[in-house]
């Protein structure tokens, strides 16, 4: 096993940090592309259930995502928190901190699940199809009791991470993919003598999985000596108010803001919609390819936080410059890769969705072609602005992010969309064009926000050494 140095040095080196950074983004990024990996296999096997089957498929998984990603959010607090702590060497209050997010997970659960449980209201009131919903609510009613084990992997999974041991998360994600596959394919089409569910199959094969992936990391936590001194589940029943509230209080910020960066690309679907299925269907498939390397940064921005706090907790002040700033630069170096990827060989990615020799579909890959040029851009600030926000959550600052995620996305970056697509006449590449300018905000404020932050902390610093002087 490798053992992390101490972050108490008092000057870490770039390539120190960037070593670091790599050894922790590594594991966290290819568990989230092992999760997007999974909802790509949910798609396609449901897709051979029909076009109808597909539509429920993908409004159910649609609604459960969007309540997951913002339960996920807030319980991710503990990240930051736990680094802090494992940074300062006091593992007491690691264990507590983590049993108080397992408390948050359920609290969480409870309401959600009953939405998810519940859905036919609001799947009315949002106009949807009643075939459709026909499928889609058994399927929310199976998926809704995998809700809470979700949660419970998400709360112990930033756990692991923030103590720098992500590593059995990796292999828990890639194990999860095989059973979800194996489970979908024995309930979707009754196998092995079990009923053929068609689409609430897909819905049981989640829910067995998320269990499976809570009751391994528990059972890995329980029997590996190394977290024994943690006592985690020893204290379970014992509720530490001031230890919850810190979770809400970083949490529900960072969950609000999941929304609000999920909304915006829930709304440039519909515009795109409005603007012809040319359009659209280009759309989905840069937003499909952008949504795949998306998950590198996000790893990257997970292993940024946890050594951003691990360094707070240790008080190496410059040591939480360098982790914030050693991300955000290995994110450019990815997505700028990534961007000249975009830009040299569309049609190769394009030809993933679509037959390229077929009369019908030029027209749709012609704008695709125009919305992965404007895709290279897209991709180099979102990945800036992921990262720095997960710096700022690092030295446990998410409300003004927040409040930076709703004019960024939403007052600069949608509104630009509109008036670029519908206004200025420039159509798909007006939109998307739009989404750029927004991100592009969000990363340039949030790097500033950071930086802000940092010399703030110094400043704190010398001013109690001239005190103590």
């Amino acid at each position: 096993m490798i053992h992390f140095p101490s972050t108490r040095s008092g000057h870490p080196h770039w390539r120190f940090e960037l070593r670091q950074c790599l050894w922790l983004s590594f594991p966290l990024a290819t568990a989230q592309l092992a999760q997007a990996a999974t909802g790509f296999v949910d798609t396609i096997m449901t897709g051979l259930l029909g076009s109808e089957s597909l539509a429920a498929g993908g409004l159910g998984s649609t609604l459960f995502i969007f309540c997951l990603i913002f339960g996920t959010s807030i319980v991710s607090a503990v990240s930051p928190l736990v680094a802090e702590a494992h940074g300062a060497g006091n593992s007491q209050t690691i264990g507590s901190i983590t049993e108080q997010g397992m408390w948050m997970a359920l609290l969480v659960s409870l309401p959600l699940s009953l939405l998810l449980y519940y859905s036919v209201p609001l799947l009315q009131l949002l106009g949807q199809d009643p075939q459709i919903m026909a499928l889609a609510v058994p399927y929310l009613k199976a998926i809704a009791w995998g809700y809470f084990p979700a949660l419970m992997f998400a709360t112990l999974r930033s756990f692991v991470s923030a103590i720098s041991r992500p590593q059995s998360v990796l292999i828990i994600m890639v194990m999860a993919t095989g059973i979800n596959a194996l489970a979908n394919y024995i309930l979707m089409f009754g196998k092995w003598g079990f009923p053929a569910l068609g689409v609430e199959g897909t819905g049981w094969a989640s829910t067995i999985t998320y269990w499976s992936m809570a009751i391994a990391l528990i059972t890995y936590l329980l029997w590996q000596p190394e977290f024994r001194h943690y006592r985690l589940f020893l204290t379970l029943t014992r509720f530490r108010p001031r230890q919850f509230w810190a979770i809400a209080a970083l949490g529900l910020p960072i969950g609000c803001m999941s929304l609000f960066e999920g909304g915006l690309f829930t709304a440039a679907t519909f515009l795109a919609g409005q603007l012809g299925v040319t359009t659209l269907a280009a759309h989905q498939i840069a937003l499909q390819t952008v949504a795949l390397t998306f998950m590198i940064p996000l790893g990257i921005s997970q292993a940024t936080t946890i050594r951003v706090g691990q360094y707070l907790g240790s008080k190496n002040l410059r040591g939480v410059g360098l982790a914030g700033y050693v991300g955000i630069g290995l994110g450019i170096g990815f997505m700028g890769v990534m961007a000249i990827a975009l830009l040299l060989f569309p049609r190769p990615i394009i030809a993933m969705y679509l037959d390229l020799t077929a009369p019908d579909n030029q027209s749709v890959i012609a704008m695709a072609i125009a919305l992965l040029a404007v895709g290279g851009m897209f991709q180099l600030v979102d990945g800036i602005q992921v990262i720095a926000a997960g710096a700022l959550r690092g030295v446990q600052d998410t409300n003004i992010p927040m409040v930076v995620s709703i004019l960024a996305y939403w007052g600069v970056g949608l509104t630009t969309s509109y008036l670029a697509a519908f206004r200025w006449g420039w159509g798909g590449v007006g939109l998307w064009s739009g989404l750029a300018v927004g991100l592009a905000t969000a990363a340039l404020t949030l790097t500033w926000r950071f930086r802000h932050q940092v010399q703030a902390l110094q400043h704190c610093d010398k001013s109690v050494e001239i005190g103590h002087s």
